[in-house]
């Protein structure tokens, strides 16, 4: 069976930023006690680490096959809101020379509350784990660089891609990266995130293309690969 290798602190971080890894009993659990206790502690002991690196792998591999067009060998690509960073990592294995600058914050609030969030003051994650993640899965430590959201200076080069699932306006608003896209895009960047508001986007970039629907889920969001930045 494939599977990424994950500890238990991994593994609980993965559970908080992908909820649909929790299964049915943890997610019920949650509701029973609440989320301040889900998150620090039920998420943590009450998992199984071998079926949350198996189910996390598939995940992520199947995320993997949305952008697998995109991905070119020698690609400097930027990740905004990674989690654990397991996608960037199958690319790091399936595509050669490829460079990958992560955007992230570096704590996990008490209470996870997922959805919109205009001040983007919620945060789960770990910069130590995310690093620790990539490194125990055999990634070489100078493929990668992990940049501080609230403390450290973006990376000031051109991207080929930049990948936000999950993040980039499904949780906060695109303008908060907004400016920030226009230093750091070439005319070929191509930018993949989630979004309820696809058609907005029409104004920004020349070219918005709809690449899987969730119709499904609560939010009912649409990831969309975008070109040409209108500047």
């Amino acid at each position: 069976m494939e599977s990424f290798k994950l500890n238990r602190n991994i593994a609980q971080l993965a559970i908080l930023q992908r909820i649909e890894l929790a299964g049915p009993v943890l997610k019920r659990i949650r509701k029973l006690f609440g989320r301040y206790l889900f998150s620090n502690f039920f998420s943590k002991y009450l998992i199984n680490v071998s079926s949350i690196a198996e189910q996390y792998y598939f995940l992520m591999k199947r995320e993997y096959t949305f952008i697998e067009n995109f991905l070119r060998t020698d690609q400097n690509i930027l990740s905004i809101g990674a989690g654990i960073g397991g996608l960037e990592l199958l690319i790091k294995k399936n595509i050669i020379n490829t460079k990958i600058s992560f955007i992230e914050k570096n704590y996990i609030s008490k209470k996870i509350k997922y959805g919109w969030d205009n001040a983007n003051l919620e945060a789960y994650n770990s910069l130590y784990l995310l690093e620790k993640f990539l490194l125990i899965n055999s990634v070489e430590k100078n493929s990668f660089h992990i940049f501080d959201f609230d403390k450290d200076k973006f990376p000031n080069e051109k991207f080929d891609l930049i990948i936000s699932l999950y993040s980039l306006d499904f949780h906060y608003n695109f303008e908060i990266y907004h400016n920030y896209f226009k230093q750091i895009s070439k005319d070929d960047t191509v930018i993949i995130f989630d979004t309820i508001r696809p058609e907005y986007f029409n104004n920004i970039f020349k070219k918005v293309t709809i690449l899987k629907k969730d119709d499904n889920t609560l939010h009912k969001s649409k990831r969309i690969a975008c070109r040409f930045l209108l500047k």
